[in-house]
């Protein structure tokens, strides 16, 4: 007998999935992701971290991801690896790159924790642009595992470029906002 696990992205992301449609510029491309991370919290459907995938050189979002451990109950569905299970689905591979596909980069709200920054060198992205910083999400108790300077340095020798602090203050504001209202903090 076999076990299955579904995964549901929150209805109210309808509202903002419109894919294919083309984020012309880097703070574009965050600025949605903050704002998954903000509904996120402000409709009470998971933790404060949204991220999302787009054709590097179109804009045309990809996929998308909420985090949604505590209400799934599950310690991985963090937003970046939801994200990454959502643009492989949608393409119908196990990866984001390869055969003819463009190139794709991953926006997140925050830096990625230590599975994530993993997950990143298999899901095929060649670029991570990140918001808030590692020290944001610990200034309010989120443990982000053992991230060093030479896991950035050994994606980016594997040709996967990091960049950092993309809008951070309006990313660092979702992460002060969940903190007020006491959200659940399941790693710290």
């Amino acid at each position: 007998m076999g076990f299955e696990i579904t995964i549901r992205l929150p209805e109210w992301m309808d509202e903002y999935l419109e894919w294919g449609r083309p984020y012309a510029t880097v703070e574009d491309r965050m600025r949605f992701a903050i704002e998954l991370a903000r509904q996120n919290t402000a409709r009470g459907t998971g933790g404060p971290f949204g991220a999302a995938i787009f054709e590097t050189e179109t804009g045309a979002l990809v996929a998308a991801g909420v985090n949604l451990v505590v209400p799934m109950r599950n310690s991985v569905l963090h937003a970046e690896i939801v994200a990454f299970m959502v643009g492989e689905q949608r393409l119908g591979s196990y990866t984001l790159a390869g055969d003819g596909r463009a190139a794709h980069e991953l926006v997140t709200s925050c830096d990625p924790c230590a599975m994530c920054l993993g997950a990143t060198l298999w899901s095929g992205v060649k670029r991570v642009i990140c918001g808030a910083d590692r020290e944001d999400a610990g200034a309010i108790h989120f443990d982000e595992g053992p991230v060093f300077p030479e896991s950035y340095a050994y994606l980016a020798e594997r040709g996967i470029e990091i960049v950092r602090g993309i809008m951070r203050d309006e990313a660092r504001q979702v992460l002060a906002a969940y903190a007020r209202t006491r959200g659940t903090i399941y790693n710290g």
